[in-house]
């Protein structure tokens, strides 16, 4: 039988690999296509922590630029441990990582939207007309919830493989 710790590091590696991958694909995604509409690195960031700051994190300068990145990696990382959780009662998630990755991150994106958004500090009602939705669901689906789910099955395989 293994040890607690030797699952609980593979564990990690899996959360880890997942929280980094989804954070970093999900920020890079945000920079290109919001960029595109002419916002800047800096004002994305300053919109991800007005979910904490409300209107105060416009004027927040590189400070609350750097609280925004933290933010957005909290919730990257909270997003893997709960797949990660779940995959722990639910084994077909790991059996089936594509799909159920791409179902995650189409629920991640409803409920960062319809829920946190909302109750949220964040200073403006969005919208959601289908040019907007459906590439937002489109983004979660490819670069937030397949990087985790397979970034789990990783860490679940090694686990296997080393029993």
């Amino acid at each position: 039988m293994e040890s607690w710790q030797g699952l609980h590091g593979r564990s990690l590696r899996g959360i880890l690999w997942g929280g980094i991958l989804c954070g970093v694909f999900d920020i890079t995604y945000a920079f290109i296509a919001f960029g595109m509409r002419g916002a800047t690195p800096v004002a994305i960031l300053h919109s991800i922590a007005s979910g904490l700051l409300g209107k105060a994190a416009a004027e927040g300068g590189l400070a609350t630029a750097a609280l925004g990145l933290f933010l957005h990696f909290v919730i990257a990382f909270g997003a893997a441990t709960v797949y990660y959780l779940a995959s722990r009662k639910l084994p077909f998630l790991v059996r089936h990582a594509v799909v159920c990755g791409l179902l995650y991150g189409m629920a991640v994106y409803l409920f960062m939207n319809f829920v946190v958004i909302p109750l949220s500090a964040f200073p403006r009602k969005l919208s959601y007309p289908p040019h907007v939705l459906i590439p937002g669901i489109a983004w979660h689906m490819v670069l937030v919830g397949l990087p985790i789910a397979l970034a789990i099955r990783w860490a679940d395989t090694r686990a296997r493989a080393t029993v």
